[in-house]
């Protein structure tokens, strides 16, 4: 395999793996033009886009010419999106009990404690759509308080002035009921109300998103299982072909599948000692708030596993600036499994204030959701690490990061209370 000659466009295989995201696959090829084109500029190289030509995966193809030399790369999207809209058909009853659930779940394991000790945004993060369905209640019970009331002293007032003096008139139940139903009308539209509105304030979505992954208490859902297998039998596929490279690059919670998928190559003996570079990609993960579960043994399985291989080369990218993501936590030595002779992840920062202008870190500073997926953009002032040279470029993974130390502030703290691993 990896028979490209010297004057040949490197090629390059890349497997995208989302984070719990319920939209097509479509969007981050949109993201990736348009902000492709955007780093080109800045970055002075070419890179365009064409369709994909070939069946499975949803995709698309890669044409760039980075330093003087060409490169092609066939992206495919992994998609799990429609796995992720089934766990969200929730009622608004029903996920108000996902809430009560995977709040027990977390404090009564010591999970959110231990995860506290590493970065407070991930889980101030995951504690704000607590908050926010929370707040939400609460303004409803308001509607309903202020509703009934408004109604009840209406009734008052007419039933004093049809029958004055007494108390149990001919309305008095009526009055009641007519005021707690409107009521409850009033406080189920609020709480509609703000469903609707869920794409400006992600409480459901991060609520949901949350609830699905505690939902085992760490465990894989079986369909998630399904799913992670033919996951790993396209990479393996590619791992067949005359490329130089296949990268997989995990996003958000999909960096944690995307280990399991590679230990699962790993331990299948699917991976070709003679076949194309295998790349990782971890970017904004949030691997500890799954490996810290009590049922995590499968994924503390894989990143025991998947550390100390020569099969492939792990850099894990996050930023302090994004407040979603376990910023500079090795996932594996957080996690309390660290192998003898650990090999990876390499762990470095995006850095987010240094390689977005002030102008441009002022605007997105605030902007949370939108931070998670930097990794994914254009920086304005970027230093080592550049999404598409990494997935676009003529330099595999191992090759363009050999050398490169890892930042010194990494979190390696093992603070997980949970480390029993599947056999």
């Amino acid at each position: 395999m990896n028979r490209q000659g010297a004057d040949q466009p490197f090629r390059r295989r890349v497997f995208y793996i989302p984070g719990y995201d319920p939209i097509h696959p479509r969007r981050y090829r949109e993201l990736y033009r348009k902000e492709g084109a955007a780093q080109s500029q800045i970055s002075g190289y070419d890179i365009a886009l064409k369709p994909k030509k070939s069946g499975g995966n949803y995709g698309w193809h890669v044409d760039a010419i980075m330093d003087g030399r060409a490169a092609q790369a066939d992206f495919e999207v992994l998609v799990w999106s429609d796995i992720v809209r089934g766990s969200m058909d929730g009622s608004i009853a029903g996920t108000y009990l996902q809430l009560v659930r995977t709040a027990w779940i977390y404090i009564s394991t010591g999970a959110l404690w231990r995860l506290m000790k590493l970065r407070k945004g991930p889980v101030i993060a995951a504690l704000y759509p607590v908050g926010m369905l929370l707040l939400q209640l609460l303004l409803a019970g308001f509607a309903f308080w202020g509703i009934a009331s408004l109604i009840g002293v209406g009734f008052g007032q007419l039933e004093q002035q049809l029958w004055p003096g007494r108390i149990f008139t001919p309305l008095f139940y009526p009055s009641i009921g007519l005021s707690l139903v409107a009521g409850g009308v009033c406080a189920i539209a609020v709480l509609r109300w703000f469903k609707r509105k869920d794409n400006r304030f992600y409480a459901y979505y991060l609520m949901h998103d949350y609830a699905y992954s505690a939902a085992q208490r760490g465990g894989y859902p079986a369909e998630l299982e399904t799913r992670i297998t033919a996951f790993s039998d396209a990479i393996a596929a590619a791992l067949q072909e005359d490329v130089g490279e296949v990268l997989v690059v995990g996003h958000s919670s999909g960096a944690y599948l995307a280990v399991s998928v590679l230990a699962d190559l790993l331990r299948a003996g699917r991976v070709p000692e003679t076949g194309p570079a295998l790349g990782f990609l971890s970017l904004g993960q949030v691997v500890p708030m799954v490996s810290f579960l009590p049922k995590a043994d499968r994924l503390r399985r894989d990143l025991h596993e998947l550390a100390a291989t020569d099969a492939l080369t792990w850099v894990d990218v996050t930023a302090p600036g994004d407040g979603c993501a376990f910023a500079l936590c090795d996932p594996v030595a957080v996690s309390g499994v660290a192998p003898e002779g650990k090999k990876w992840p390499l762990v470095f920062s995006a850095a987010f204030t240094q390689t977005l202008s002030p102008a441009r870190w002022k605007a997105l500073r605030w902007r949370f959701f939108r931070l998670h997926f930097q990794y994914l953009c254009a920086f304005d002032r970027p230093k080592d690490y550049d999404y598409f040279q990494i997935t676009a470029g003529p330099i595999p993974l191992g090759q363009r990061y050999a050398g490169r130390p890892p930042s010194k502030s990494r979190i390696e703290t093992p603070v997980n209370g949970f480390r029993n691993m599947a056999p």
